[in-house]
């Protein structure tokens, strides 16, 4: 094929093509095409990319960018030019171009930049929207050749060329062109300006231009002509008379050569003292941690250390973990909390003692060859956690010693996911909003759903496409945009750090903090060889630091979790409870049930069941849990394998359990056995055959059974998927365990950290008010004197947050601060006389009085939300607009008064009240029938989780109803109750949905029966039977009747039998039936009990099925 294409654009020209760089890639090698080019508008975002696609597919890859340029003196507008990079300093200079136009210079590239960066490229007109072309299209010819001389001078002879593009531009323009290339000695070049693949395409590509503008179709001027990805025989027909225009863009690929040299490593160095290499300082910064570690004479250790260090040295690494510990060190120095470890990094004995991890590699049996293995060269990788608050002081420090040209957060690219391509195909082709959300429903919310497997897997969706052609059209076109990206945004994680200025490697844009953005993506930074860090915002962190701080602040205690022991038993009892709302990695429904089977009694079994608890290894989690407990013996698939498998009770858990093996019976070298796990994780068979011949070959020469060799790497290849990084399960067991030492020896402060670690979250604020309820923590309403932007501790109980308040924005917070630092509030006038009303309006305040803040002002919500108006007009009063202050600084002033109203009722003062706050505090609505529903034998809502499988009867306030159809068209729903203890999802199915549906609207208040379930790690109440509270009928007085057999007439159990009653206490008689003396005995009324579902599940516990009944 004798044509290139040199104007191309791909998706990452946001929303201005519809071309993935993929399929460019696979339609020029479709089309016979033996170089390609790339030139999106301004950015490079796909240049690695395009790099090594066309690489593997045997296509030269051609690399620019379409500036816009200001090459009039004025410099009034910019217009595109398109710039190929012929060499490697060309490909810098790009580098720098897009840098310049994505932070310094974004209207356009001022000619000073281009003279300064025009060296290597080539640049070409860009068709009828370049500078030369606009001023032939106004007759300035003369003017136009100016231009021309202008770039000739800048780029030099041979570097300039003007693109004919007749299916874009009419004959007149095309006529001048010519005229002006004659002129001015430039040669012409034919170009297709490529912005979608097929000539379908084109309603896809205008689609997003329209998505772009914020337009519907029909608001969009139309392109002349086509810009599809043309074949040469396509552009034969228009380039007939002009073949050597043709001709010329292969002439123009083949001067340009550019290599990335992708794969070599780019690692920056520490800034040593002393002239020291970085070998011997960090040789020394060991020895010193070594002390204060407290391990300098210990010879396991010193050996470790030295083995590590030889590795670390041999690997030209030593600069990268002292910038690791120097960062870390800063943060150390300012009291903010860092995470123990992440990932295989906690394997590492240097890492500990130079305080980047803080989990000791050898009392945890960790291996440093999963972190560095000598036998693969790899990058090191240490990813450090940070409370989410104050991860961006460390890239300010970091950026702050080592330049900010050095250091950058990673691109990341928002795309056109299924849901999103559908709505908005639909939005701008005119749709009906209703139809195309209806559309977008029937995508399942699974992230990463594709709207042909949403098709396919539904026949709902299906249907409506065949029924409606509009609806057809739309998804057709989604289905073309989807994937491609929409926005950038900021990596949550990634920072890079570069020994050269960034723009002499990658192309950067500005970015968050005055950091800069690496226009790469992370996977394409490796490509280069860059270092890659990963600084992580965990919000646990945040919360540990909260509950430390108040702690100190409160109790006058230093928690340092170096000294706590691991082997605490409060701890434990909390855990074996599962008690573990709030708690990292262990508070899903699923997990806590774990717990209260597994009775973890040290930390090995925590970091075994957060390393089980995932799919396939959880099948592992009853055997494991029975081993533990001796119910099942303990076996081992060779005795050799003991001091291996003891601590999992001979379950192969951890990768570094299947690395130990291979050390031990094969012979292997640990660096050697972590290759094998990783060759027989990806289960491809020929590696597995020739993986279990070089095992059992080992085995054998260890002199072990050539069958018991093949069934322990049998075992290995079971568990090499499922296994999972022990380094890390122990690291983040540890903060799991930190958090639960602190909620079980400081629960009102947790639970105070836990509310304030969720302000903008109503559900969880919601959840955790309820549990801080439930162990006796009073949680105080807020006050506008006493309430501070988080929630806070007061004498034993919690202080609601201000922030936390609906309405009540930050800045708001912040004035109310500023004023009250003066002196508290008085009253509401003297509220709204002292804050600014810029930033605690008329919302702000009705939301503090729903909320009970203002209560201390006057004891009625009614008449301070009638006093609004009163008090402002007394501060306009105070200060008049544009008038001078007549009362100045004198003491007088006159108070008004709160206007004199009845207060509203409660149920009225309760919804406002939750509006504010997301939740009933004071009181809730359902409490009014609490005796009611206990005489009914109903259960609050807090305790269902203990009725699994188990019929109830509950009241509850419907506080959410969202109703769906199922496949078969029928209508079901989920709901959420409420009551003064918690909330609960419920399941309404399509038989009960049909006669419950008229009770089915938020705001009811249902009495309901139905059966506890587990669904998504969570309980919910699948509901049976549903009726209005108000309506319920008390049912006739029942008596509890236990027979007592004469196996059962010991003391012991009686007294076990008093204990549930007493649990239990309420109206219903009790009688014991003594079965040898055939005799009947009404219990005296101390023993009453509530004769719910509870006392009877306990009772029957104790005494049988058959020998407790209700009568």
């Amino acid at each position: 094929m004798s044509y290139v294409h040199l104007q191309v654009h791909s998706g990452y020209s946001l929303l201005s093509s519809a071309a993935k760089v993929k399929e460019l890639v696979l339609k020029a090698k479709e089309l016979g095409c033996k170089a390609l080019a790339l030139t999106d508008d301004h950015v490079m975002y796909g240049t690695v990319e395009f790099y090594k696609e066309c690489k593997k597919h045997g296509i030269k890859p051609v690399i620019g960018l379409t500036a816009s340029v200001f090459i009039d003196e004025q410099e009034t507008e910019a217009y595109p030019l398109v710039l190929l990079a012929k060499n490697n300093e060309g490909y810098q200079n790009l580098i720098k171009i897009s840098s310049v136009l994505k932070s310094k210079s974004k209207a356009g590239l001022k000619e000073k930049w281009l003279k300064s960066y025009h060296r290597g490229l080539i640049a070409i007109t860009p068709g009828a929207s370049g500078y030369i072309e606009t001023l032939l299209q106004h007759d300035q010819i003369e003017e136009a050749r100016e231009a021309t001389k202008q770039l000739k001078h800048i780029f030099g002879e041979g570097h300039v060329y003007i693109a004919l593009q007749p299916f874009q531009q009419d004959e007149s323009l095309t006529s001048k062109l010519r005229d002006v290339s004659q002129s001015v000695d430039i040669p012409l070049v034919a170009t297709g300006d490529v912005h979608y693949i097929n000539r379908e395409d084109k309603m896809a590509y205008t689609c997003l231009k329209a998505i772009k503008a914020g337009d519907q179709l029909s608001e969009i001027e139309e392109d002349r002509g086509e810009k599809h990805f043309r074949s040469f025989e396509e552009m034969l027909e228009w380039y007939r008379d002009d073949r050597e225009l043709l001709t010329r863009t292969v002439e123009i690929a083949d001067r340009c050569e550019v290599d990335l040299n992708l794969g070599q490593t780019k690692l920056p160095s520490y800034p040593t003292p002393d002239q020291s290499t970085a070998d011997q300082f960090l040789r020394r910064v060991c020895a010193e941690g070594m002390k204060q570690r407290k391990i300098a004479s210990h010879d396991t250790y010193v050996k470790r250390l030295e083995y590590e260090l030889s590795i670390i040295q041999k690997m030209n690494f030593s600069d990268y973990f002292l910038i690791v510990w120097d960062f870390m060190k800063y943060a150390h120095d300012r009291g903010i909390v860092t995470g123990p470890g992440r990932g295989s990094a906690a394997g590492s004995l240097v890492a500990y003692v130079l305080f980047i991890t803080d989990v000791d590699p050898i009392r945890h049996g960790l291996l440093f060859e999963r972190f560095l293995n000598p036998e693969r060269i790899s990058m090191p990788d240490i990813d450090i956690d940070f409370p989410d608050t104050r991860r961006d002081e460390i890239i300010s420090y970091v950026k702050d010693k080592y330049g900010d040209m050095h250091v950058a957060q990673i691109v990341t690219f928002g795309t056109l996911a299924a849901k999103a391509a559908l709505r908005d195909v639909g939005r701008v082709m005119g749709i009906d909003s209703k139809a195309a959300d209806r559309l977008a429903k029937l995508i399942p919310s699974k992230p990463g759903t594709t709207l042909k497997e949403a098709v396919t897997a539904s026949p709902e969706l299906k249907t409506m496409l065949q029924q409606s052609e509009e609806l057809r059209k739309v998804f057709q076109t989604a289905l073309k945009v989807e994937g491609l990206p929409r926005h950038t945004s900021t990596h949550a994680a990634g920072v890079v750090l570069s020994e050269e200025p960034l723009t002499e490697v990658v192309p950067i844009q500005d970015g968050h903090e005055g950091v800069y953005l690496t226009q790469y993506a992370m996977n394409y930074l490796e490509d280069l060889g860059l270092l890659k860090m990963d600084f992580l915002g965990l919000r646990n962190l945040t919360l540990i630091e909260s509950i430390k701080n108040q702690i100190e602040r409160q109790e006058n205690v230093h928690i340092n979790f170096s000294d706590i022991s691991y082997e605490d038993q409060k701890t434990f009892e909390l855990l074996s409870a599962g008690d573990t709302t709030g708690i990292f990695q262990l508070e899903s429904q699923g997990m806590r049930q774990v717990l209260r089977r597994l009775k973890p009694s040290s930390l090995e079994d925590i970091v075994a069941v957060n390393a089980l608890y995932r799919p396939g290894p959880m099948e592992n989690i009853p055997l494991f849990i029975d081993r533990k407990h001796g119910r099942v013996k303990v076996s081992y698939p060779h005795p050799d394998l003991y001091d291996i498998l003891k601590d999992t009770y001979g379950v192969i858990v951890y990768q570094e359990q299947i690395m130990l093996i291979a050390a031990k019976m094969a012979g292997f070298q640990l660096g050697e056995a972590d290759l094998l796990r990783r060759a027989v994780s990806k289960k491809d068979k020929k590696v597995l055959d020739e993986e279990r011949s070089h095992f059992v070959e080992g085995c054998l020469k260890k002199e072990y059974p050539v069958n018991i060799a093949n069934d322990v790497y049998d075992l290995i290849v079971k568990f090499a998927n499922y296994g999972f990084n022990r380094s890390h399960a122990v690291a983040y067991s540890m903060i799991g365990f930190q958090l639960a030492y602190l909620k079980a020896h400081y629960p009102l402060y947790f639970m105070c950290g836990l509310l304030t670690s969720v302000i903008g979250n109503e559900d969880k604020i919601a959840q955790y008010f309820y549990e801080a309820k439930e162990k006796g923590i009073s949680v105080l309403k807020p006050s506008i004197n006493k309430s501070e932007f988080p929630f806070t501790v007061e004498k034993g109980e919690i202080r609601y947050s201000l922030r936390a308040i609906k309405n009540v924005g930050v800045s708001a917070v912040k004035d109310i601060y500023r004023a009250r630092q003066e002196k508290p509030f008085e009253d509401l006038f003297d509220f709204c006389a002292r804050v600014s009303p810029k930033s605690v309006n008329r919302k702000t305040i009705e939301a503090l009085i729903f909320s009970g803040a203002m209560d201390e002002f006057y004891p009625n919500r009614a008449s301070l939300l009638a006093s609004i108006d009163i008090a402002l007009d007394h501060v306009s009063f105070l200060n008049p607009e544009d008038q001078l202050d007549f009362l100045g600084d004198t003491t007088f002033s006159i108070k008004p008064k709160y206007a004199e109203i009845e207060e509203m009722p409660l149920v009225d003062l309760l919804q406002f009240e939750k509006e504010a706050l997301g939740l009933y505090l004071s009181n809730h609505p359902v409490q009014a029938y609490r005796e009611r529903l206990r005489e009914n034998g109903a259960v609050e809502i807090i305790r269902l989780s203990s009725y699994i499988k188990r019929k109830i009867s509950m009241g509850g306030l419907l506080t959410k109803v969202k109703s769906i159809r199922t496949k078969n068209g029928q209508s079901m729903a989920f709901v959420t109750f409420g009551d003064e203890t918690g909330e609960m999802e419920g399941v309404v199915f399509p038989e009960q949905f049909r006669k419950l549906s008229p009770l089915l609207e938020e705001g009811t208040m249902l009495y309901v029966e139905g059966r506890v379930e587990i669904r998504n790690d969570s309980s919910q109440i699948i509901v049976q039977e549903a009726a209005l509270l108000e309506e319920m009928d008390v049912k006739r007085k029942e008596s509890v009747y236990i027979r007592v057999k004469e196996e059962n007439h010991t003391q012991e159990l009686l007294e076990q039998v008093k204990r549930v009653l007493s649990m239990h206490s309420g109206e219903a008689d009790v009688y014991l039936y003594y079965e040898k003396q055939k005799k009947t005995m009404r219990l005296p009324d101390a023993y009453k009990v509530h004769a719910d579902h509870a006392v009877i599940f306990q009772l029957k516990e104790l005494l049988g099925e058959q020998n407790v009944v209700i009568k």
